[in-house]
């Protein structure tokens, strides 16, 4: 179970410098997260989800140098030390690859940029020669329309060799798995070449893909993902709890039954890139959020601050994550009624691993009630939500112990004050 931070941004480096990367200085921010580390085991969580940390020109995705550490961070011996004091803590390491483009500042596209087709990486960007002549423009592709992040050739042997390089040089370096950036824009066929190209040296470390969109299932079976992103959920959560329609959580449920058949998603109602699910639903609701998610199956990850119920909306303008991504504070907040709450979902879920595959079942249903059961044959767990502005008595659907919010069990059924909700074992 991950805890998500931006580090850029969490250690208030500056993300969109004017300075080429290789003028800047070294600037040792990257201990600032040691500290939290503690606060990631007091919530109960043991994996720390890193987003970039790559040397790049701007926020991070841009990347220049996959073997650097920004020097915005600090470098190579500030990420081993806060690898180490993760491990220390029995925290695992996730990096976030950004595979899919690099930025225009990559030694490789300047290089290609300075002779033309004739240059020795050419092979590695995604190009189309077709009257290309040395001088011209580089007729390379881009990511989503953005032309400082230049596209890899994902059919070629060059951007795979460099894939497997980077990977396997970071996982000797202690770090226990990949979040794969963009992984729905990469043909599936590259990273079923790569991936057990750098399992056959770490069998144990896990990949995880970004996928916003697609059939999630045949992306797992084609590609050897262990997992992707599962926004499908994350999007019913939200909106569903925002527009008092829980027919759309209950609908998206379901359906997220259907991929455990398959894979374990990661599952969020927070991340890097969208607006704060304290924003989104309303800050008395962030909690109704948080019951989801560590109550349905999935590989559950919180984005740092999430847990205080931080507020913050993406806008689609230059700067617009940046209320997202804000500088973690210098000493760790005093912990809220949140904090608490999802403290003891997560704990709920320890005792329960079997909550990381097993199906839910919807077994009350209104526009803004809504009752899931998440069970095995031996054990279930209730999640009971209210999203109306009065008390509601709702099936406990078995139920014989409340764990979690706030709900009075009575006579086979348990009653949720307004806008309130409830975990509860059987």
């Amino acid at each position: 179970m991950w805890w998500h931070v931006y580090p850029l941004g969490a250690v208030g480096a500056d993300v969109r410098p004017t300075a080429p990367v290789d003028e800047r200085p070294v600037e040792h921010r990257l201990g600032r997260l040691v500290p939290w580390l503690d606060h990631v085991v007091d919530l109960g969580l043991n994996g720390l989800l890193l987003g970039p940390v790559f040397a790049s020109s701007t926020h991070g995705y841009d990347t220049v140098d996959h073997f650097r550490v920004d020097p915005r961070l600090g470098d190579e011996s500030d990420l081993d030390a806060l690898v180490a004091a993760a491990h220390e803590r029995g925290v695992r390491v996730v990096l976030d690859g950004v595979f899919n483009h690099v930025g225009r500042e990559h030694p490789a596209f300047r290089l290609l940029e300075e002779q033309g087709p004739d240059a020795p990486t050419a092979e590695l960007f995604a190009l189309d020669r077709s009257g290309w002549q040395q001088g011209d423009p580089v007729p390379v592709g881009n990511f989503e329309g953005h032309d400082m992040l230049v596209a890899l050739d994902h059919g070629g042997r060059a951007a795979e060799d460099l894939v497997v390089e980077v990977m396997t040089y970071w996982l000797e370096r202690g770090v226990d798995g990949w979040r794969l950036d963009a992984a729905y824009a990469v043909p599936p066929a590259f990273w079923a070449r790569v991936l057990p190209r750098v399992r056959e040296r770490f069998p144990d470390a896990w990949f995880s893909g970004e996928v916003i969109h697609g059939d999630a299932a045949a992306i797992i079976e084609s590609s050897t993902m262990d997992s992707t992103t599962q926004y499908e959920l994350w999007q019913a959560v939200w909106h569903g709890i925002a527009d008092r329609n829980c027919f759309e959580l209950a609908h998206a449920v379901e359906r997220h039954d259907v991929l455990l058949e398959t894979f374990v998603p990661t599952t969020f109602v927070g991340n890097h890139d969208v607006t704060r699910i304290a924003s989104a639903v309303g800050e008395r609701f962030a909690g109704h959020a948080a019951a989801v998610l560590f109550t349905v199956a999935g590989t559950p990850v919180v984005y740092a601050g999430d847990e205080y119920g931080w507020t913050g909306v993406k806008e689609e303008r230059e700067g617009g994550d940046d209320a997202v991504r804000p500088e973690l504070p210098a000493s760790l907040p005093e912990p809220t009624e949140l904090t608490h709450a999802v403290e003891a979902l997560v704990a709920l879920r320890r005792r329960n691993p079997w909550l990381h595959r097993a199906h839910t079942d919807v077994v009350h249903l209104t526009n803004t009630a809504v009752v899931l059961r998440t069970a095995t044959a031996d054990a279930a767990v209730v999640t009971a939500l209210n999203l109306a502005d009065d008390p509601v008595q709702v099936p406990a659907a078995d139920a014989t112990r409340v764990e979690a919010g706030g709900g009075e069990l009575r006579d086979g059924t348990v009653r949720l004050p307004a806008a309130g909700w409830a975990v509860l074992s059987a």
